[in-house]
């Protein structure tokens, strides 16, 4: 019945929502159009990329720097402008009912790569602390000099994160010792649906080759898009659904290679309008073969990935609605089994169909402004072949999942937030092992608020969620327990205050109270996961995860300088884990059980982030970050094993870690350097081995230019380049295999 009745919410969302929208006053909004120029020479810059950071509006400057958004709910909203080689800005803008606001925005020449922001607005508007939230955007020249194969190792160099691996596509990314199911992955705001969260041998289904940017929040924004994210959230923005119409027909092409695994990367996108219809179609492959390292190659690391879409989106005064499709497929290696489990190596092959509908009603009333509903089917199948071609293990996944967001204007001491409902509907099923096909049926209501009070900034946010899962019989007597239906029904808080000393200065803290349910891997699972290494044994009697997190933190930014240091705490009073209990299992021998369960633990940390412009030309960056995690062992624990510690490390915590880097710059040209560096892991949790500290050098350069009225943009980097021998503590073979060495690669992008 729970089921039937989502799904018809759904169906109402894709079908009926874009009808309802329709009949809406086409004269309750206003429109923003105007030009982006260079500050030194007054010449239009093309190609620069406009958000509306309130509402989800973006778009790009045609050749001659002009722009133009449409059906804009009245209000006050802050514009902000990034373009590779400009000083990033934002504005804060008052649109009207009915009006076109034209204004001019002009851009600063920075040799700082970073989101370095100028605010442009009156003396006393500049007081406030708005335009500081808890997040940050990766975009521009930083996005394409670290753009890699997989989303984890392109964030791999931000201050606090991590890559989780095991080869060359199954990377996820770690944020401060936190991954898995505390870091919520979104693409365009959704769900990305894959099981990349579930094992270390299971990829993202998101290429970042196809981001304008990517954006990562924590606190109260994370409680807009899921429960158990103290992590944080990383959303892939890639417009797929446009919400604009450009001027003209827009788009890019890109083309990647690499030499450390022959790899070959090749994408396009492109925006068609028409009337009030915009299409939009995205393209993009990659293909590589097994990973070099300095002692050999990395057997059984291939990597075949084809990524397709199309968009569609009907802009109106109203707002919008629009539909989009796409496929993602990819055919990826495991490493061998160092233990004999899969001596050659596991091959993975993995599809997702995706249809989501979305769409955006202007309110025209004294409490809400904006009415947001999106709808989303996602179908996932991943299978695992061993090398004699028998399917070990197999996986699919049906998603559905909607929501209804309502952003409203102040009331209180609020100036303005966003109330939501959210439901999803999942449909899960294991075969190669005694995992039984379970569901799961989720739902939350949210509530975000922001708040500006002299110079004091707050966010605060709520979110009540339940989760029921059942598996499909229940089997009092099954070898992992009772497995039977379980309901969760949990609230979770957050509040961040961030005050403004004026001068670019800002200290800021944030409280986390988190709750996530356990999910069908961690009450279910029965089985041997041989891309993995496992026997994993799930725990039907699992309670609840909760988490009390905290974090100061304190900015500076100006024209020349960003510099950001954070430290942060975190309890678990049940920290649910999969722990290698270092026992063969009892119907696979040759691999070990991963047993889960729940745990009282703490991390903490710090990071420390900066770039400064030292000279006219020259910029050093670089950032440093540790994390330190420890569980309670139990007295049970302690008789069963012999130890004799009340504490003992977590498991896959990354070690100090950190980067320093050199550029210069001059007009479209960038050159660079960069030392990465890791200590040494010696604070090992259950059955891990400690990995040696390293230092890796680096090399790179950009150019851009304008020809024939486009923006061409070339990035050269050189990875390793001694070649240097060295191990992630967080890969799942680093006993075996050492990190890929040498790599020289070449992204050259085109935008029209």
């Amino acid at each position: 019945m729970q089921k039937k009745v989502l799904l018809l919410f759904i169906t109402f969302l894709l079908l009926y929502f874009p009808l309802f929208a329709a009949n809406v006053n086409d004269e309750s909004s206003g429109t923003l159009k105007g030009i982006v120029v260079d500050v030194e020479d007054g010449e239009p810059i093309s190609y620069a990329y406009i958000h509306l950071e309130q509402i989800n509006r973006s778009t790009t400057t045609d050749r001659d720097g002009l722009f133009e958004l449409r059906n804009i709910p009245t209000g006050t909203y802050d514009v902000s402008i990034h373009r590779i080689g400009y000083s990033s800005l934002t504005r804060r803008i008052e649109i009207d009912d009915d009006e076109t606001t034209e204004l001019s925005f002009q851009l600063t020449p920075t040799v700082l790569s970073g989101e370095s922001v100028e605010v442009v607005a009156d003396a006393e508007e500049t007081m406030g602390a708005n335009l500081e939230h808890a997040s940050l955007k990766i975009s521009g020249e930083q996005l394409r000099r670290d753009l890699d194969v997989t989303l984890s190792s392109t964030l791999n160099n931000q201050a606090g994160f991590s890559e989780r691996s095991m080869g060359a596509a199954p990377g996820r990314p770690v944020m401060r010792g936190l991954g898995d199911e505390r870091v919520l992955i979104l693409e365009d705001g959704g769900r990305t649906g894959d099981v990349s969260w579930t094992s270390a041998d299971h990829a993202v289904s998101v290429d970042p080759s196809s981001a304008d940017e990517i954006e990562i929040a924590r606190g109260p924004a994370a409680l807009e898009h899921g429960s158990g994210a103290i992590g944080g959230v990383i959303n892939v923005v890639s417009n797929k659904i446009p919400t604009s119409i450009p001027t003209r027909t827009t788009g890019n092409v890109s083309l990647q290679g690499a030499s450390v695994n022959n790899g070959l990367m090749g994408s396009a996108s492109t925006k068609v309008p028409y009337n009030n219809l915009v299409l939009n179609l995205d393209l993009s492959g990659r293909i590589g073969q097994d990973y070099k390292t300095p002692v050999g190659s990395l057997t059984n690391t291939y990597i075949r990935t084809a990524d397709n879409g199309f968009g569609l989106g009907y802009i109106r005064p109203w707002g919008y609605t629009g539909l989009s499709g796409s496929i993602y497929y990819s055919e990826y290696g495991i490493p061998p089994d160092p233990d004999g489990g899969h001596p050659e190596g596991v091959d993975i092959e993995m599809v997702k169909y995706q249809t989501e509908g979305r769409a955006e009603v202007v309110l025209n009333n004294s409490i809400f402004n904006l009415l947001e509903a999106r709808a989303s089917f996602i179908r996932y199948h991943h299978v695992e072949i061993e090398s004699s071609g028998a399917v070990g293990t197999q996986y699919d996944m049906d998603t559905s999942t909607g929501s209804v967001k309502l952003r409203n204007k102040g009331w209180g001491f609020f100036d303005e937030g966003v109330l939501g409902f959210w439901g999803e509907y999942v449909d899960y099923s294991v075969f190669g092992s005694r995992t039984p096909n379970s569901n799961s049926l989720s739902g939350a209501v949210f509530a975000i608020q922001e708040a500006d009070i002299g110079n004091l900034h707050l966010e605060t946010g709520l979110r009540l969620n339940h989760f029921a899962a059942a598996p499909e019989f229940n089997r009092p007597n099954s070898y992992i327990g009772n497995v039977r239906e379980r309901n969760f029904t949990g609230l979770e808080s957050s509040l961040t205050a961030i005050y403004n000393f004026g001068g670019g200065f800002h200290l800021g803290s944030t409280l986390m109270h988190s709750w996530r349910s356990p999910t069908l891997e961690e009450l279910y699972s029965e089985g041997p996961h041989l891309a993995a290494f496992a026997f994993e044994v799930g725990n039907p009697d699992l309670d609840a995860e909760r988490g009390l997190g905290s974090e100061i933190f304190a900015r500076y930014n100006t024209s020349r300088a960003s510099v950001e240091f954070a430290t942060y705490y975190n309890h678990f009073p049940n920290y649910l884990y999969a722990q290698d209990t270092g026992r063969p299992s009892i119907p696979r021998a040759d691999l070990n059980e991963f047993q889960y369960i729940g745990t009282e633990a703490t991390m903490y940390g710090a990071e420390f982030s900066s770039e400064i412009q030292m000279f006219n030309n020259f910029t050093v960056d670089g950032n440093v970050s540790f994390t330190i995690g420890d569980r309670v062992v139990p007295q049970d624990e302690q008789d069963q094993t012999g130890l004799t510690v009340s504490e003992q490390p977590l498991p896959m915590m990354p070690p100090l870690k950190g980067n320093l880097g050199l550029r210069y710059t001059n007009s479209g040209l960038t050159l660079g350097t960069r030392v990465r560096a890791a200590a040494s892991q010696t604070r090992l949790g259950e059955i891990e081995t400690p990995t040696d500290g390293y230092t890796v050098f680096d090399l790179n350069a950009q150019y851009r230019f304008d020809w024939a009225g486009s923006l061409h943009t070339v990035s050269l980097n050189a990875l390793n380049i001694f070649n240097e021998e060295y191990y992630n503590h967080l890969s799942r073979v680093k006993d075996i295999f050492p990190e890929p060495g040498r790599n020289v690669s070449l992204l050259y992008r085109v935008y029209f």
